[in-house]
């Protein structure tokens, strides 16, 4: 859909129940096929949304095929959405993003409804964009999105990562396309006084785990001794522990993720970062058989818990993972462990680690909470927007 289009078509009307009304006032954009009394009879797009006395509650972005029918995104019914509609909002977001550009060349400039853009994503990597329209609704204004954030941005391309599974659901195409000049298969990001590459076109997220970058140098402000970085990938966590501690053991399964940590190592002469491919249990196991000790420790495992079902088997495997770490923390060694499972919630991840720290034998104290970054911003009213939850522990015997 153009521009032009949106700028002239009249939206269709979608009608809401009262459930779905109170949840769009009280903060929440997101309102489900059950909740819908009058379907628009348009393709994908913007539509008006009336409750079900004919009040006009806003404007919204209807996928006809999607559980999450309408994304409610302005609460003013005459909305336009057109180019000056997104220019506006989406200059909102990367304004507040300023500060945080000042000390790395990436970062995540929409962060979907955190900034109340309801399923879009946009990740800046130094001088191009990544972008994620995860709806159909969304998907009928990428023109002026996309125009928007050239014009905001001056960026030299525009990478689509549209592989995601939920786009079928959606009844959208996956697939990785430029939208926008071009896009290398390699950016160099600088963090902290650290640089690794991203790769936008193939690496995990857009490129790379931005939503880590604060965490990562915490805890290299804080790492001594020996250092242990579990689940390694491409070496972040390892690389900012390397400029402190005075050797550090990065571990992982993947011998390509390990091969891109040694190149990240390099381009920041890390002379001091072993790495070790191996299943990350079987090697705790195995370094705690060996009466092994480490002064700094990360865990930072991939989402465990996909969905609800999933998550007794999830908190088994967190359980595990940090009760085998905790055992391996030399006296005062501090660990930084993280879950970035949206239904592993913050009270449930703090209940595992206190039973793990409780099975581990060790007085081990909490030191700090650990979240995401505030380009990832999470919504109150819309506990989606928050999945990353972690913490600062300390071993004190």
């Amino acid at each position: 859909m153009t521009t032009t289009t949106l700028e002239h078509m009249a939206f269709d009307l979608a009608v809401v129940s009262a459930r779905g009304a109170t949840r769009w006032k009280r903060g929440h954009p997101w309102i489900f096929r059950s909740d819908l009394v009058r379907f628009p009879s348009a393709p994908a797009g913007p539509v008006r949304v009336e409750d079900p006395r004919g009040k006009p509650i806003g404007t919204a972005l209807w996928s006809p095929t999607s559980e999450i029918s309408i994304r409610m995104i302005d609460r003013r019914p005459d909305a336009a959405l057109d180019h000056d509609w997104w220019t506006e909002r989406l200059a909102r977001a990367i304004t507040r993003r300023g500060g945080v550009l000042e000390h790395s060349s990436a970062c995540r400039l929409v962060h979907g409804e955190g900034d109340a853009v309801p399923s879009l994503v946009c990740d800046r990597y130094d001088r191009w964009l990544v972008v994620q329209l995860m709806s159909a609704g969304l998907e009928a204004c990428r023109t002026p999105i996309i125009d928007a954030l050239i014009s905001l941005t001056g960026c030299d391309g525009i990478l689509a990562r549209h592989d995601l599974a939920l786009r079928e659901r959606e009844g959208l195409t996956r697939e990785t396309t430029v939208l926008h000049g071009d896009v290398p298969q390699e950016v160099e990001v600088h963090e902290h006084g650290v640089r690794y590459l991203a790769a936008p076109w193939t690496g995990q997220k857009t490129g790379a785990f931005l939503d880590q970058r604060e965490n990562r140098h915490r805890i290299g402000r804080l790492a001594r001794g020996r250092a242990l970085d579990c689940f390694a990938y491409h070496g972040s966590f390892a690389m900012h522990m390397a400029q402190q501690a005075a050797d550090v053991v990065a571990i992982d399964s993947s011998a390509a993720a390990l091969e891109r940590a040694r190149d990240n190592a390099a381009r920041n002469g890390c002379t001091n970062i072993s790495f070790v491919e191996a299943d990350a249990f079987d090697e705790l196991r195995a370094l705690e058989r060996a009466g092994e000790r480490f002064d700094t420790i990360v865990v930072d495992p991939p989402a465990f818990a996909k969905n609800r079902p999933s998550l007794p088997a999830a908190l088994r495997g967190y359980h595990d993972i940090n009760l085998r770490a905790l055992r391996l923390l030399a006296p005062g060694g501090i660990m930084l462990t993280a879950s970035c499972s949206f239904h592993v919630t913050k009270p449930i991840f703090l209940d595992m680690l206190e039973g793990a720290a409780a099975d581990s034998g060790r007085h081990i104290a909490l030191r700090d909470l650990c979240a995401q970054p505030d380009d990832h911003p999470e919504l109150l009213t819309v506990p989606e927007t928050g999945y990353l939850k972690g913490a600062i522990v300390e071993a004190l015997d």
